[in-house]
């Protein structure tokens, strides 16, 4: 901010040319009564001027309306002026009377008002032409630094990385922490780091907060959030429906330059994230067309365009869910100097990642933070970058929420691998006879799937269930009746063992 003195009573009273004395003490004024911002001074001998005076004001007195009132008259006309938000009391001694009344001193001293002295020879009107000088020179002083504001950020949004650059200057202009939130909901951007002004944990937490809901209304909206003695001024950017972020600004209300300067800057952000997503929109078409040679097992045309790729051995993971566009998003507009990124390409499939194994890790936190599943394949060459992909897209179909590695389900049996809603629907079908006779009372299918589990030995099957040998037996034989097949060939067994499983799953 300029360093042009706010006009207040204490820079009125420091004033040398105007010699006026403040008569009581400091410690006994209301709370910030000398450095309050001061909008007038004004002068009468009313009886009663609060009528006339307005708040935040230096009233100026000769004294005459105290001629012959007694102390509690002097004390109701200081509380009147107190509760009508007068700022300071100014005494002309030596007009009717040299020096201050003592009545009024006390009165004063008792409301906590500000009472000085103002010497014979100095007028009424030159106090209050020093105030309007003052009044004038901060106003030239506000507008010059709006204009050298607005060109630094001019040539701040010039550098690489222009909006980081022009919020960063912001922060500096303003002397107040300023951060900005992605689409997600993220902190992509701040300055000074690490420093929201107070209680970084729990204010940050609410400021991510704020910003979260702004981003879920999706509507462009200000919102001011005050939090352990700080106040935060939240704006979205971009448009209605289409928000793009959020601004957040360590600062209360504004002065008008100050808004101007701050309405620039989210126009500015606004237009730049806009533009930023077009960009994205035609990165991500790229991406898409180069995922179509790595599915090839080919990386060459890729590492042309993009001038690199993560270097193998990579993952291939898969995403899926209400919110993988919104990490498409979110991870084009990841940018690294140190190393080539994640690459990043949306398909029919979903939202495919392509990164080293050792960063693996991160695909924990973006699961959370986008509430996708997503299908991790095991670490393979750019040669076998096709299979991978598949072994992402089966963990994936296969895998609960969060993220799911091919190695957890990759040793599940063939059997359970074809299993499909077709296959569930013909073992239904298989076994119906066999369920229609059971829910008279019997126990045929039960007596399989145990006899086939202990490979088709009547002895040991027939323990397990508790039962003889030769009702096993009977049921067995009972059982191929009703399925229409030999229970004693391996290729009859093998596939009443397929429908129980399918069944079951």
């Amino acid at each position: 901010m300029d360093g042009t003195p706010t006009p207040t009573l204490r820079a009125l009273l420091g004033r040398r040319d105007l010699r006026l004395r403040l008569v009581l003490d400091e410690a006994s004024l209301a709370v910030e009564a000398l450095d309050r911002p001061m909008r007038w001074v004004h002068s009468s001998d009313l009886t009663d001027p609060t009528p006339f005076l307005a708040d935040d004001l230096v009233l100026l007195t000769t004294g005459t309306q105290f001629d012959g009132a007694r102390p509690r008259d002097v004390d109701a006309y200081v509380a009147r002026l107190a509760q009508r938000g007068v700022l300071g009391l100014g005494f002309g001694s030596g007009v009717h009377r040299v020096g201050v009344p003592a009545e009024l001193i006390a009165a004063c001293a008792a409301r906590g008002l500000a009472l000085f002295e103002v010497p014979y020879d100095i007028p009424f009107i030159a106090i209050a032409r020093a105030h309007a000088e003052a009044i004038a020179a901060q106003a030239y002083a506000r507008r010059t630094w709006a204009l050298e504001t607005q060109r630094a950020l001019a040539i701040a949004a010039l550098r690489p990385r222009g909006l980081e650059a022009t919020l960063t200057e912001l922060a500096r202009r303003l002397d107040c922490w300023v951060g900005m939130y992605d689409a997600s909901g993220a902190l992509v951007h701040e300055h000074p780091h690490g420093d929201s002004t107070a209680d970084p944990g729990r204010q940050r937490e609410a400021i991510a907060s704020m910003a979260s809901a702004l981003l879920a209304r999706g509507g462009s909206a200000s919102r001011t959030l005050e939090h352990g003695g700080t106040t935060h001024t939240l704006f979205t950017l971009g448009r209605t429906g289409h928000l793009r972020g959020v601004i957040a600004i360590a600062a209360a209300a504004h002065d008008p330059e100050t808004r101007a300067v701050v309405t620039s800057v989210i126009a500015m952000a606004g237009l730049a994230l806009e533009q930023g997503e077009q960009l994205s929109r035609s990165r991500r078409r790229l991406h898409r067309q180069l995922l179509g040679s790595l599915l090839e097992d080919d990386p060459s045309l890729a590492r042309r365009v993009l001038g690199a790729l993560p270097p193998a051995p990579v993952v291939v993971a898969l995403a899926e869910g209400e919110r993988a566009g919104a990490l498409a998003e979110w991870a084009d507009q990841q940018r690294s100097d140190a190393a080539p990124p994640p690459f990043v390409a949306e398909s029919a499939d979903g939202v495919v990642i392509c990164l080293h194994e050792t960063d693996a890790g991160s695909l924990e936190d973006l699961a959370t933070r986008f509430a996708v599943r997503i299908g991790v394949s095991d670490p393979a060459d750019y040669s076998a970058f096709s299979r991978a992909h598949a072994q992402a897209a089966a963990a994936l179909r296969r895998g609960r929420p969060g993220v799911t590695l091919y190695r957890q389900v990759g040793t599940a049996s063939v059997l359970s691998a074809l299993l499909t809603d077709e296959a569930r629907l013909v073992a239904a079908s298989r076994l119906a006879p066999l369920r229609a006779h059971d829910a008279q009372g019997g126990e045929l299918e039960r007596s399989l799937r145990v006899w086939l589990e202990h490979d088709a030995q009547f002895e040991q099957a027939a323990s397990a269930l508790g039962i003889h040998r030769h009702t096993l037996r009977t049921r067995v034989a009972q059982a191929g009746t009703l399925l229409g097949v030999d229970l004693g060939a391996f290729p009859a067994r093998a596939e009443l063992w397929a429908a129980l499983q399918a069944a079951q799953d």
